[in-house]
């Protein structure tokens, strides 16, 4: 009783209540008012076939307009209307105004670095290339002056992260999708309040969907009571709109501005394995010690100015007025962010450019493989081409239409040659892409139109650093409690699975 009671208290069932009973008065004005149905059903059409041709002729990822382009077609009366509502990407005018202004401030706070491109030119064109795009399309340069160090459990970031939390002094800030009261949350939360009584700055954002389940309704007010300043990305609201789509999926955690933390883990008990889900939990995280924590902080204070419209003065958090320690040098170092108003498919362009300049080996490493025909033809050219392609995905699913629709996808892969493993423990949350010894990239994109097209997004891009060989480590380590998929297992597929699967991949774009 006490479970149902708990399930019909969450604010996500009103949530979702509303959306029903707002689709279900638009049904019932429609047969009310059936004498005007045929002037509504033309309407609709000519509504759908102005859509099928702004969706043709848009920027849009071809898989995302065939999705669309079916459901407006197969529901003519409802997809265009759906379209509008949920399809597009267009911003309010004030939105678009505090993007303007964050951008702005972003790009001042984060100069180019050309010189050091330039040096790095010389040691290698094809990480030069790769470290120029993000410079120039997410804003963020490539530094030197750091240590990475790959965490490759949930249990280890949260040791670390413990370790570095006790250390501050000035501020901390994080940003994560999801927080969910226990062990792991409520240890940092108890030292978060000791170092607001010490006057550190301690500020959380956390997206409000990502917690809608785990946290009480305005839960920032609770932690802003403590002390803590607190803001929650785009509140969940009983109503229909494309906003609603786009969610606040990293995972940021930066320390006095020297120390940064990004990755798959959020702060939660299922992530360092506390709390059992889907059997064990693999994820992974990356900390950084130096220069590039800039990165990491100007996208925590661009999304914190984003939210509260509140300018801040950037200048006061920089690495090295309050860095304890000398930096050292580790390889090439760059954070990147990626958001869904900018049209910039930073995270995909990240993986394809690690793709196609790999000579040896691609090992990837997602807890979802929904990718469109340009990823699969980059992975399939590269395995066709005789590099060693893997890629790691859960024995356990976390959803299993989502699982299903990763399935869809190994038929193909494996023709081509690569190489598929399911991690049989349990559950796979780690992003990570690893490459010929010489790059890797760690961060919070998953491979699928979610995270690639409309969540804000984030990650670090490394090149020849000490923790490239500890990520292709961990990956060749995972494998040995994996099952390797073959051509064999695909085969032994019920052919109704294999039709189901077939199905969903013409919605994916949409899931």
């Amino acid at each position: 009783m006490q479970k149902l009671f708990k399930f019909f208290s969450q604010r996500l069932l009103y949530v979702i209540i509303d959306i029903i009973v707002t689709i279900t008065a638009m049904v019932f004005i429609i047969v009310k008012f059936n004498e005007f149905f045929v002037y509504y059903y033309t309407i609709s059409v000519v509504l759908s076939i102005i859509i099928v041709v702004l969706i043709v002729n848009s920027k849009r990822n071809p898989g995302y307009k065939i999705a669309w382009i079916i459901l407006v077609l197969l529901f003519p009366i409802f997809g265009g209307l759906f379209f509008l509502l949920f399809g597009g990407n267009k911003l309010s005018r004030r939105i678009r105004r505090t993007m303007n202004i964050v951008d702005q401030r972003t790009r001042e706070s984060l100069p180019k670095n050309d010189a050091l491109i330039e040096i790095l030119k010389q040691q290698n064109k094809d990480a030069a290339a790769q470290s120029t795009y993000i410079q120039n399309y997410a804003y963020s340069p490539p530094y030197v002056n750091t240590v990475s160090t790959y965490l490759a459990s949930g249990e280890d970031k949260f040791q670390h992260l413990l370790e570095e939390l006790k250390k501050a002094e000035y501020y901390i800030f994080l940003e994560y999708y999801i927080i969910a009261p226990g062990v792991m949350w409520d240890s940092v939360l108890e030292i978060l309040v000791q170092k607001v009584n010490e006057g550190v700055d301690v500020r959380v954002i956390y997206d409000d969907f990502g917690s809608i389940t785990t946290l009480p309704y305005r839960y920032d007010k609770q932690l802003e009571n403590l002390g803590i300043k607190a803001c929650i990305f785009n509140p969940m609201k009983p109503i229909l709109s494309i906003r609603m789509n786009n969610r606040d999926h990293r995972k940021i955690a930066v320390i006095d501005g020297h120390t940064g933390f990004t990755g798959g883990v959020n702060l939660a008990d299922e992530y360092i394995n506390l709390h059992e889900r889907f059997g064990h939990w693999k994820d992974s995280a990356i900390m950084l010690k130096g220069e590039a924590v800039w990165s990491l902080t100007v996208m925590f204070l661009s999304m914190w100015e984003y939210i509260t419209g509140k300018g801040e003065d950037y200048n006061l958090y920089k690495p090295h007025l309050h860095c304890p320690f000398p930096i050292e040098s580790d390889g090439y170092v760059q954070p990147y962010a990626d958001s869904p108003y900018d049209e910039e498919p930073t995270g995909e362009t990240v993986y394809l450019n690690l793709i196609n300049r790999a000579k040896k080996y691609i090992y990837i490493c997602t807890p979802y493989l929904i990718v469109d025909h340009g990823m699969i033809t980059a992975l399939c050219v590269a395995a066709k081409s005789g590099i060693d392609v893997r890629i790691l995905t859960p024995g356990v699913p976390d959803k299993q239409m989502i699982h299903a629709l990763t399935k869809s996808y190994y038929k193909l892969l494996l023709a081509a040659n690569i190489k598929i493993y399911e991690y049989t423990p349990g559950f796979v949350h780690a992003k990570s892409f690893v490459v010929d010894d010489e790059y890797a990239t760690v961060g919070s994109i998953n491979l699928d139109y979610r995270s690639l097209y409309l969540h804000f997004e984030c990650g670090v891009w490394l090149y020849h650093t000490q923790s490239i060989l500890p990520v292709k480590n961990d990956f060749l380590n995972a494998l040995l409690f994996c099952h390797q998929y073959t051509m064999e297992d695909y085969k032994k597929t019920h052919w109704f699975q294999r039709f189901i699967r077939a199905f969903l991949r013409i919605i994916a774009p949409l899931v």
